[in-house]
């Protein structure tokens, strides 16, 4: 069934209190915000005035800055008049850092433009509490002194919170150094490869700094950011949801993708807030709803339950309540597989953009292929290195020495080789990135334990295939745009195998982008392909498919 789009008159907005922009993807989200700024940028460039960015960091906006990188590269935008104020920034913690944000938008931004050096501002502030405040007000001070924040550009975090600005910050508050809370030292987890490396405090501009830009421009990506989406546009303004800050303030902006936007009201129950045409989906939708929300069986849901649940328009375009519930009972039905409706003596081709999510989101199904004759091969997209802890790499590199001395094996390469590795994990330092003999054995650890698995099935480990994608391979959790490369290795296997069905994580909202990645590279393959595969999507990993 074909969604209906997304309403946008008036009256299906009026309980937003922040203007909202809803695109179908991450890809044209980035786009669109990067095109509203440069459009102001090149607008003021040519009244010969200077554009003030503060900018945010993180995944979300990477996107963003390679959209600007694109245009400056075709000559399209010019960078040299804007000065640039980061958000935000954690401390301590040394500027080149992999996970300092001023790293990051040197990296993601600035070592691809041609923004001057000297227009940049970091909060790489440090010395005792006296001198750090003297340097924030100093940061504030050089703010206004450019004539404030033309525009700020920010990602809505999970918990509400704006550049460091965490649940109770209050709205006039201004740059300074706060204790990182619990939710933010989680969510920061990955970059740092552990909680307990994450940095006790973090410098940032306040929410009355924030408040008193031209401009803010707010971004949220995926179902996992969808609930703190609805209560920062629908709900009360509430101190334990900084954003909701921004409602009533002209200048705020939001925009979001249709994942993001799933728990609006517009979205989720576009019916209570005026006429709309009923397509199949929306009326598929509205009764699953229903039942759901009531907690009454399809087969015993009456007309009063829909009259009184804003749903009498509905009845209106339907034969009766029970007819219509008959229909959705059947369309539900329809979409359950058992062993003996799956297509047999097939090749197919399982993408898994780590080595786990192929039998995590559908092992049950690789059963029922199986079962079906159906040829079975996995392609693990990626080493998921990042994922192993060093106490289990240093296990094993133990295993291996404690396995050489049983055999008597004696050879001064492997002795000193397995030495090195093992040293390099006592000493590394937080936040690291490891070697590429730590990277390897962390790689063959996830490999040997997705061979483990799919031979559980009873699926050879000749059928697993390990491309290691190139833009995965930078040992941190952020990871390289998907280039020529990836796709060829994707292509290549496509072309040896020839299958005729391929199954394709479709779970957009893992946090760190890798199978949204993993998707893209799968998606430009085929574009090569004369005879194109039956293409199947699956979820469970980060993300459900509805009823």
């Amino acid at each position: 069934m074909r969604k209906e789009p997304i309403e946008t008159k008036p009256e299906f907005r009026r309980h937003e209190k922040i203007p909202v922009t809803i695109l179908e993807s991450y890809e044209m989200v980035s786009k669109a915000v990067a095109s509203e700024i440069a459009d102001r940028i090149q607008k003021n460039n040519a009244k010969e005035k200077r554009t003030v960015l503060a900018l945010d960091t993180g995944n979300t906006l990477a996107g963003v800055y390679r959209e600007w990188i694109q245009s400056f590269r075709r000559g399209e935008i010019d960078f040299s008049r804007v000065i640039l104020f980061a958000i935000a920034e954690y401390h301590p913690i040394e500027k080149d850092a992999l996970q300092s944000q001023q790293r990051f938008l040197k990296e993601n931004l600035l070592d691809h433009v041609n923004l001057p050096s000297e227009n940049t501002f970091f909060l790489d502030v440090d010395g005792s509490k006296k001198q750090v405040e003297k340097q924030l007000r100093e940061y504030e001070k050089r703010i206004s002194d450019e004539g404030g924040i033309d525009i700020a550009l920010a990602e809505l975090g999970s918990t509400g919170h704006i550049g460091f600005n965490q649940p109770g910050t209050q709205a006039s508050s201004r740059t300074r150094q706060i204790a990182l809370d619990e939710a933010l030292r989680k969510e920061a987890a990955a970059d740092f490869f552990s909680e307990e490396n994450v940095p006790e405090s973090g410098v940032t501009l306040g929410l009355g700094t924030l408040l008193e830009a031209n401009s803010v421009i707010l971004v949220a990506i995926g179902e996992g950011k969808s609930k703190i989406v609805r209560k920062t546009v629908e709900g009360d303004l509430e101190p334990s949801i900084p954003a909701t800050n921004f409602q009533g303030h002209e200048p705020a902006h939001l925009y979001i993708d249709h994942g993001a936007a799933e728990s609006l009201i517009r979205v989720r129950q576009p019916w209570v807030l005026g006429d709309l045409a009923w397509g199949e989906h929306r009326k598929y939708r509205a009764v699953i709803q229903l039942s759901e929300e009531t907690g009454t069986a399809l087969s015993r849901l009456e007309t009063i339950d829909f009259t009184r649940n804003h749903l009498a328009g509905l009845l209106r375009v339907s034969d009766s309540a029970d007819s219509l519930c008959e229909w959705v009972a059947d369309e539900l039905t329809s979409r359950i597989r058992d062993t003996g409706d799956f297509f047999e003596k097939k090749k197919v081709l399982i993408f898994s953009p780590h080595p786990d999510d192929d039998v995590i989101c559908m092992g049950g199904t690789m059963q029922k292929l199986l079962a079906r004759k159906n040829r079975v091969d996995v392609a693990y997209m990626t080493s998921g290195c990042v994922a192993v802890f060093d106490e289990d790499a240093l296990r094993h590199l133990e295993f291996i020495e404690r396995i050489r001395e049983s055999l008597g094996v004696s050879d001064k390469r492997v002795t000193g080789r397995i030495s090195e590795l093992m040293d390099f994990l006592k000493k590394k330092k937080i936040g690291q990135i490891d070697s590429a003999g730590i990277q390897a054995i962390k790689r063959i650890i996830r490999e040997s334990e997705a061979v483990a698995a799919i031979e559980t099935l009873g699926i050879g480990r000749e059928h697993a295939h390990f491309l290691d994608l190139p833009f995965y391979q930078t040992g941190r959790v952020k990871k390289d745009p998907i280039g020529d490369e990836d796709v060829k290795i994707v292509l290549n296997l496509l072309r040896n195998l020839k299958p005729d069905i391929i199954f394709v994580a479709g779970d957009m909202t893992d946090p760190h982008g890798t199978h949204r990645m993993c998707k893209q590279a799968i998606d430009q393959a085929l574009l090569h392909l004369k005879k194109r595969p039956e293409v199947w999507l699956y979820r469970g990993a980060w993300q459900e498919w509805d009823l």
